[in-house]
């Protein structure tokens, strides 16, 4: 299997597709999208590159990819986008490339790229009714031990972090309640979520000004009739012409 590849470039006379052989061990691994490492010319060091389709044969002696980076970097549907926009507005196909990407992830210093992020969560190893009675034969006397077990009866499992914050225990008690058999504890990837803990608060209706109100009645009115017109919005900079109405022609 033959891949077509673009570099991870913004040079002209490199904005055009590289043959590259997919080893044996890699078939099942690569698709259209794959971000992948692959040698290139002379360099010593590898060039990152996508994959953007596949062929059988090629006229080139060819050099084999490296290694994979992401099996599904990218969509194919996405990377057909990028071809369309390569090829609309008369750009490198490896910047339109760049923007399916999620942001932090298209610089070549791997060390400067946004890490997937880790973290242990914590779950019950025995069932409820053995822990319950643990409780009562006082075989686990300790009131932080108590709190964190039935904290996670309740809730099915949590992040080890906020099991500390929430039950106010901390790292040694649930590490002994782990080594003495009553928790679990897992690694696992979580989704980055940059609102996760960003309150939005709920705001009412913006009032329009008496002049907003004219011009919002002209647009609606023209929207309704059918009519396909511009509106040239006038106002200082700072005056709020995008809050204030939109308009679409």
């Amino acid at each position: 299997m033959i891949a077509q590849v673009i570099l991870n470039s913004n040079a002209k006379q490199l904005n055009r597709v590289f043959d590259y052989l997919v080893p044996e061990n890699m078939v099942s691994n690569v698709s259209i999208g794959s971000r992948i490492l692959v040698p290139f010319g002379n360099r010593k060091q590898i060039e990152e590159g996508v994959i953007v389709s596949f062929q059988e044969t090629s006229p080139y002696q060819l050099k084999k990819i490296a290694q994979v980076e992401d099996e599904h970097a990218i969509l194919e549907q996405k990377v057909e986008l990028a071809k369309w926009m390569a090829k609309r507005y008369f750009c490198n196909l490896s910047d339109c490339i760049k923007l399916m990407l999620p942001p932090g992830t298209t610089t070549k210093i791997m060390e400067n790229r946004v890490k997937e992020k880790n973290a242990f969560f914590l779950y019950l190893a025995k069932s409820s009714e053995a822990i319950e009675q643990a409780i009562e034969e006082k075989a686990i006397k300790s009131e932080k031990q108590i709190r964190a077990l039935r904290f996670l009866m309740e809730n099915e499992g949590a992040p080890a972090s906020d099991l500390e914050m929430f039950v106010d225990v901390s790292k040694s008690v649930l590490q002994t309640l782990v080594k003495n058999g009553y928790l679990e504890m897992v690694e696992k990837q979580v989704e980055r979520n940059p609102f996760l803990h960003k309150e939005i608060t709920k705001t009412q209706n913006l009032t329009l000004t008496e002049e907003q109100q004219q011009a919002y009645e002209q647009i609606a009115e023209a929207m309704e009739d059918h009519l396909f017109s511009e509106f040239l919005l006038f106002g200082v900079t700072g005056s709020r012409k995008n809050r204030g109405i939109f308009a679409t022609y």
